[in-house]
């Protein structure tokens, strides 16, 4: 027994420094050791001094921060993103991984789930990695209130669809792509619709919940109904299993997953699609075209918005002081689940 505890101290003894000793032997916060680490100006020549040299004496590893601070920048951009496994984070990521690989620029990602801790954990890890900027994959109202409070002292670019007074934004005009969707059920003659909305922590949730109701109240003699669910197709499946329809002939549905339910639970009914009730959904999964029917949706072109987010990226990289608001139009996919409506 005393040997094994002993190895677990020399273990403790041993581990690898962090930022926050190296913060402890210089005397400074942990952000500033950030700072000192990228680079960053207004920085006295003194405090830098006390950080590179408790960098030298607890031997902290350096890797990619011996590069930065030889070169002023390590071409490696820290993405933040929270809820990764859902489909637009998830795409967002990896477009933007594409557009920096080809531009020679690396991705380092921390993935989150909820919490202001993790928020907190995941700008300082990517801090310490010699990254040049910040982008922040953050869909939820919440998560982005936490940022808010969390210092980086690095250029940041956020994805999200509306102007911010604080970061660099990029989107998808999701307010645009609602529109088209909610124009095109109008367009076949529907004039009793439903909604099946996103949760409403989530900006793209919002936003297309929003979108609308704008829609609708521009038309004249229209009924329309909004449900708050979840991004899931058992959110739809539920809804569309247990629903009194009455007139309802066309659903926008949040998203193509929610569609799928949706779908689902109307045909366990007897109710079909687009004979009876239409269906959009919004996102255009690789799988929509299959879903039967094959879905009307709204497409996200993920590709262009990693482009448009690296560009961003770059410039703010580059100084640019300005902040900046650009949104990539989206499009709709017309498929086989939405028809005119029924006489």
């Amino acid at each position: 027994m005393p040997e094994s505890s002993d190895r677990g101290r020399s273990k403790r003894r041993w581990r690898r420094p962090s930022v926050y000793d190296v913060a402890r032997q210089a005397g400074v916060s942990h952000m500033t050791v950030s700072r000192v680490l990228n680079d960053q100006p207004n920085i006295r020549d003194a405090t830098r001094d006390r950080v590179l040299n408790a960098i030298e004496e607890l031997n902290y590893t350096r890797n990619n921060i011996a590069h930065a601070l030889a070169t002023r920048t390590g071409r490696r951009i820290g993405v933040l993103v929270d809820a990764p496994i859902e489909n637009g984070p998830n795409n967002t990521l990896r477009a933007l991984e594409q557009a920096a690989r080809t531009a020679g620029y690396a991705v380092s990602a921390f993935g989150i789930d909820d919490g202001d801790a993790q928020i907190r954990s995941g700008v300082m890890e990517l801090a310490t990695q010699g990254i040049d900027a910040l982008c922040v994959i953050a869909p939820r109202a919440s998560s982005l209130d936490a940022l808010r409070e969390q210092p980086t002292g690095l250029p940041v670019v956020v994805i999200k669809s509306e102007a911010d007074a604080m970061w660099h934004t990029v989107g998808v005009d999701q307010r645009e792509g609602a529109r088209l969707a909610v124009e095109h059920l109008l367009g076949l003659g529907h004039v009793s619709l439903v909604h099946l909305a996103g949760p409403q922590d989530w900006l793209d949730a919002r936003e297309r919940q929003q979108a609308w109701q704008d829609t609708l109240r521009d038309a004249s003699g229209v009924r329309g109904t909004a449900v708050v669910g979840e991004w899931t197709s058992d959110s739809g499946y539920q809804y569309a299993s247990t629903a009194e329809w009455g007139d309802v002939t066309a659903v926008f549905a949040a998203n193509d997953q929610i569609a799928l339910g949706v779908i689902h639970g109307l045909a366990e009914r007897g109710i079909r699609v687009p004979e009876d009730i239409s269906v959009v959904g919004f996102d255009d999964l690789s799988e929509a075209k299959h879903f039967s029917p094959p879905l009307t949706t709204v497409r996200q072109d993920f590709d262009a918005l990693g482009e448009r987010a690296l560009e961003c990226i770059v410039a703010a990289i580059n100084g640019s002081d300005d902040l900046s608001h650009s949104l990539v139009r989206p499009s709709l996919i017309v498929r086989e689940s939405t028809a005119a409506v029924p006489s």
